[in-house]
């Protein structure tokens, strides 16, 4: 007999699968429209300038219909667009022996997180080499989940669900949180600090989760890292205050800015 809470992170972690799905044949169908429009710019190019014009305007509106159609608040990570996904990520300049500390100074409290190196080295550079540059400063966490799973979500400059850093880095870590059971699933402790993806493997770019209470997930989001108490503490006041709008998934009711990012040795 399955009881009703079981069933209910069941049916979450279902619409968060259904949700990546779809954003991830929304941007194949853009990426598909993109590369139809860029060839018949061509074509048309040669045939006239008239034509041209015309055919542009209906392409634009076309584009834009596609781009509207992508859910924008709905899965863990964005899809890298194709060109994005063949940038490289940065050169390895960490030292994979020591232990690393992040740390986001947000408007709602610091947060503190333990990085190994050893067991996610390219976890770790990428997010050191964000970090220095500024990549994470003045962004917004822009999703937290109170249903089923619990999270919230940051890491993204858009800061609605489709930004990245135009490369992806592999997976890394994931046994770390033993082997998955009969529902297909681990339990991501509170305080883990993972890593966001399209649901696809090593497609992880600039997006995080915190997890501020126990949470069944696959195993398939590198755990990267794990937050202080006073991360956590700060992370579940913002969940106590609820998501925009009553529900149970969407915008942080309170608003979190990622002020400040650092990355350094521990």
């Amino acid at each position: 007999m399955v009881s009703s809470d079981q069933r209910r992170r069941q049916l979450a972690r279902e619409k968060f699968e259904r949700q990546q799905t779809r954003r991830e044949e929304a941007r194949r169908r853009t990426r598909r429209l993109t590369m139809i429009i860029a060839s018949s710019v061509a074509v048309v190019a040669v045939i006239g300038a008239g034509a041209y014009l015309a055919r542009g305007d209906d392409d634009s509106k076309s584009s834009a219909d596609a781009a509207a159609s992508a859910d924008p608040s709905a899965t863990p990570s964005p899809s890298p667009s194709e060109s994005e996904s063949k940038a490289p990520e940065p050169a390895m300049k960490i030292d994979k022996k020591a232990k690393y500390s992040m740390s986001l100074k947000t408007s709602q409290g610091d947060i503190g997180i333990a990085m190994d190196a050893a067991k996610t080295p390219h976890t770790t550079n990428s997010f050191k080499a964000l970090a220095d540059k500024g990549y994470f400063d003045d962004t917004k966490c822009h999703r937290l989940t109170t249903e089923g799973i619990f999270v919230l979500q940051c890491g993204d400059p858009k800061g609605d669900g489709t930004g990245g850093p135009g490369y992806t880095i592999p997976d890394e870590n994931l046994t770390a949180l033993g082997k998955a059971g009969a529902e297909g699933s681990v339990t991501y402790p509170a305080g883990t600090v993972a890593m966001a993806n399209t649901g696809q493997p090593s497609t992880g770019g600039s997006q995080f989760f915190l997890v501020y209470k126990d949470t069944q997930l696959p195993p398939s989001y590198t755990p990267f890292g794990t937050m202080d108490d006073a991360g956590l503490k700060a992370v579940k006041k913002v969940a106590e205050a609820g998501v925009t709008g009553g529900a149970g998934d969407g915008a942080p009711k309170k608003t979190v800015t990622v002020e400040k990012a650092t990355v350094d040795k521990a």
